[in-house]
């Protein structure tokens, strides 16, 4: 916890990243195409084991994964639906009934959905059925990702470009009034974010938060207190959208996308140990 992160390996470039997870000793990787979309690589040695491919989807948000049940759960906006993949490449899916965005998946085994463009969190069961769903407070404008700590409580990163508040909260149990926050005004200084869009957890409950135009990422405490930049700019290529952490090997892996004419054009991961 007091070094900056240190560069490992990388990930093949390609298509643009839409997620990145780890299951059951194996990285699945999204990607941004039509077939072949989830590429999975061995955890230890990084070599591509296979491609699997989500039919009749042409868009992906967010990816993450259930040890518990076996499965990876994928985003997509277009039919506002999360796919679930389980290990063996059966796919199913089920309706989110708004745009699914950031994905995460709590200790109850349950999927949180951050639905940005109504300001909703839900959590549903891993066959899809809806358990309960909030509404964060009006001043937390476009809510990326959300996560749910062990003892319940939600933490959400928000802020789109044109946001006056960019920065992560701590909501409480019923989500109607933030506990603890970090940021406050776009920016690039220590304590400020430009579009916070991801977040990850430790088993200490720190979290790290992809701060996607300051290209870097940033570790907080529990309670949103600051800690330091673990991944700086100049430690990556281009822009840091998603993450995930194996906690007990201690490695992030961050996926970076790189525009051109304002469109995703590639994308990669960067693997670090923090």
């Amino acid at each position: 916890m007091c070094t900056a992160g240190q560069l490992v390996h990388t990930l093949p470039e390609g298509e643009p990243v839409g997620g990145v997870t780890l299951l059951a000793g194996e990285i699945y990787l999204l990607r941004r195409k039509e077939r072949d979309q989830v590429e999975v690589y061995d955890v230890i040695t990084y070599r591509l084991h296979r491609r699997l491919t989500v039919l009749n989807c042409r868009e992906f948000t967010d990816m993450t994964s259930c040890e518990h049940n076996l499965c990876v759960y994928i985003g997509d906006p277009f039919v506002e639906c999360v796919h679930r993949l389980d290990v063996h490449g059966a796919v199913t899916r089920w309706t989110v009934n708004d745009i699914p965005f950031g994905l995460s998946v709590n200790a109850a085994h349950n999927v949180i959905v951050t639905c940005h463009t109504v300001r909703r969190i839900k959590e549903f069961n891993t066959h899809g059925d809806l358990l309960r769903e909030f509404m964060v407070p009006s001043d937390d404008i476009n809510p990326w990702h959300a996560i749910q700590s062990r003892s319940g409580q939600l933490v959400v990163c928000h802020g789109g470009l044109d946001d006056l508040v960019h920065r992560v909260c701590m909501m409480s149990d019923d989500c109607r009034h933030i506990v603890h926050s970090h940021g406050g005004q776009p920016g690039s200084d220590t304590g400020r974010y430009d579009v916070p869009s991801h977040l990850a957890v430790d088993d200490n409950e720190c979290l790290f938060v992809a701060d996607v135009n300051n290209r870097r990422v940033t570790l907080l405490t529990s309670t949103l207190e600051y800690v330091r930049q673990v991944v700086s700019c100049n430690q990556l290529k281009w822009l840091p959208c998603r993450m995930c952490l194996d906690t007990e090997q201690r490695l992030l892996f961050v996926a970076e996308n790189g525009c051109e004419d304002g469109e995703w054009a590639i994308g990669g991961v960067s693997v670090f140990s923090v």
